[in-house]
């Protein structure tokens, strides 16, 4: 029997199919225009994406990194509120529908989708590609002007990644309380920048001020400990790249490292992990130093050695991001 093939795996033959029909030159003028304009520091409410070169560029440049970023967010958030599925869903801002991959990976079963963007370009290649998907294939696809003026249905889940850069802050707070208005978690991703995290804290703030609990990536729903200026909270989530997707971002690697920054939060009841590995463990012969969120509102840096038995083997295989100590053990 033939292995079921993955969300993401589905997702790159997808791209691939997409990419098939358009001239090379064109998709890396396009990419080019677009990483111009995602490194601005402008915000607009006008649509980036005009037609469907664009889109198709976008497509290939963003989703696979998109997607697993938001996957990475999501899986987090699962953990700390286990046994829960949504039944509904909602992407604000979600163009050709990353996020709605990377939730139908994290969840499986059928649900309500509406994708919200104001490009229609990318809503219309959004819907093609996700003929693809089964769990996507009765999803909504609806023009909306993100901003203050959006109005959202009750649903059990909102996504927002990769939004509120586009936004002012007057439409960040905005779509950050209506996202709290209708939703019972709320998960926003945004670039791995110190911007990027400045926003995630500000929609942080918006959220526990709105009542939720803060469920990835901290271990509490209190101040964050990082001195603003010094540090920001980032994460790295490891993306593979087809040939085509290589040859579209001019690059050799047969994968890349998307950093970004997250916030997961709901209304429900959450066991928030114990304490958050913050940076990549360094490897030292015989013992493993780490840096860790922890749930007194401050950060550590722990060691743990040879002599701590199975958690040494544990902490060899931690990552960045990862909850610690692994459940059931104790540090």
């Amino acid at each position: 029997m033939n292995a079921p093939v993955s969300p993401a795996e589905t997702l790159r033959s997808a791209l691939a199919t997409l990419l098939d029909g358009l001239p090379p030159k064109r998709a890396a003028q396009a990419v080019e225009r677009l990483i111009a304009h995602y490194r601005g520091a402008t915000p607009t409410d006008a649509p980036i994406l005009r037609d469907r070169a664009d889109v198709a560029a976008y497509a290939a440049y963003r989703m696979p990194a998109t997607f697993e970023a938001v996957r990475a967010a999501l899986g987090a958030f699962a953990d700390a509120v286990p046994g829960w599925v949504p039944k509904s869903h909602v992407d604000v801002g979600g163009g050709t529908g990353a996020a709605t991959w990377a939730v139908s990976a994290t969840w499986s079963g059928g649900r309500s989708v509406t994708v919200l963007d104001w490009a229609e370009p990318a809503l219309a290649l959004g819907r093609e590609i996700a003929a693809a998907n089964p769990a996507l294939q009765r999803a909504g696809w609806r023009r909306a002007r993100i901003g203050k003026d959006l109005g959202l249905d009750d649903t059990d889940l909102v996504t927002v990644s990769y939004v509120l850069n586009e936004l002012t802050e007057a439409d960040r707070a905005a779509l950050v309380d209506a996202a709290a208005s209708a939703a019972r978690a709320v998960v926003i991703v945004e670039a791995g920048t110190p911007g990027g995290y400045a926003r995630i804290i500000e929609a942080r703030d918006r959220l526990i001020a709105a009542g939720f609990h803060i469920a990835a990536p901290c271990p509490h729903s209190a101040a964050c400990p990082i001195v603003p200026g010094e540090d920001w909270c980032h994460f790295s989530a490891r993306v593979s790249r087809s040939s085509l997707h290589r040859r579209v971002k001019s690059g050799s690697l047969a994968y890349e490292d998307e950093k970004f920054s997250y916030v997961a939060a709901t209304r429900l009841p959450v066991a928030p992990a114990a304490s958050r590995v913050v940076r990549r463990p360094q490897i030292r012969k015989g013992q493993v130093l780490m840096e860790l969120c922890e749930p007194d509102e401050r950060l550590s840096r722990t060691t743990v050695t040879k002599r701590h038995g199975d958690l040494y083997k544990a902490a060899r295989d931690a990552d960045w991001g990862d909850a610690w100590p692994p459940h059931a053990q104790e540090p």
